[in-house]
């Protein structure tokens, strides 16, 4: 009876503390999406609240604007491109380092590793002068390169260890049939490799559609800009008029919102897979 009880109890307290947890995730959220249909004195009397019309007006004239929509598909092209060239480049790396034996290995991955001890803020002077320098100013591919390098280390560290745990005895059976290392990796590794590929797809996103410091200081062009720049720009359009910019908020982090709920199911089958060894 005693152990049930303690066992209801603790129940109740994971609950409760999850619970709370997102609360402090999901009230933020909802505030600035209901505020998107609010005018502003129902922002300054009641922010939280549902809203007593619900006035469509803002999100209509955002979504009729070809800035807003300039704005995210710039986002999206950066974001995507950056997922892609991370997945591709880590998982090969990441498979070199897990299935090959070789002279140096374990020196090449430290080194690799060294970029999770420095905040991406500390590079950004010397990166500058090497994006102007290749003459990539004002280009995409000169934020989404530097975004590639600076997710690879900690996206090497989650492929290498989800590939340490596929059967040996698969590859042996493959390289009798004739398969090499490059044709395993793309015929059976990334196939079977779905909850990581989504998993570290998905930081790598993430990361990408929230950057804004490495974009300020590369991009110029207006049209270039992505939408954490553009929210900033928007912002200064529409200083007084709070519900527009909640409207606008709300429709940019959409995508991210959704490209998270569509490889949720996918993000802990990675992650937990991966941590059973070493």
């Amino acid at each position: 009876m005693n152990v049930r009880r303690t066992s209801l109890i603790s129940a109740l307290a994971r609950a409760a503390a999850l619970s709370l947890v997102a609360a402090l995730v999901i009230l933020p959220l909802l505030a600035t999406f209901l505020g998107g249909f609010k005018t502003v004195g129902e922002l300054r009397t009641s922010p939280f609240s549902l809203p007593v019309s619900w006035n469509f007006d803002f999100y209509g004239k955002i979504l009729n604007d070809g800035v807003f929509w300039t704005f995210l598909g710039n986002s999206l092209v950066v974001s995507l491109s950056s997922v892609f060239l991370t997945l591709l480049c880590s998982s090969m790396a990441a498979y070199v380092f897990a299935q090959i034996k070789f002279f140096g290995s374990g020196s090449l991955q430290s080194y690799l590793l060294l970029g999770m001890m420095f905040p991406f803020a500390t590079a950004i002077v010397p990166l500058f002068l090497q994006v102007r320098d290749i003459g990539l100013l004002d280009n995409p591919l000169g934020v989404i390169l530097p975004q590639t390098a600076f997710s690879m280390a900690f996206a090497i560290v989650l492929f290498r260890s989800f590939f340490r745990q596929l059967p040996k005895e698969l590859f042996e059976a493959a390289y009798v049939d004739g398969c090499g290392y490059i044709g395993f990796f793309f015929r059976f590794t990334l196939p079977l490799s779905t909850p990581i590929l989504a998993t570290v797809g998905t930081f790598a996103f993430v990361q990408s559609w929230n950057n804004y410091l490495l974009p300020l200081i590369i991009l110029n062009d207006r049209a270039r800009y992505t939408w954490p720049l553009g929210i900033m720009q928007f912002r200064g359009e529409f200083l007084v008029e709070w519900n527009m910019i909640l409207a606008f908020v709300s429709l940019t982090i959409a995508p991210a919102l959704v490209f998270f709920l569509i490889t949720q199911k996918y993000i802990v089958a990675g992650l937990t897979r991966g941590s059973v060894k070493g």
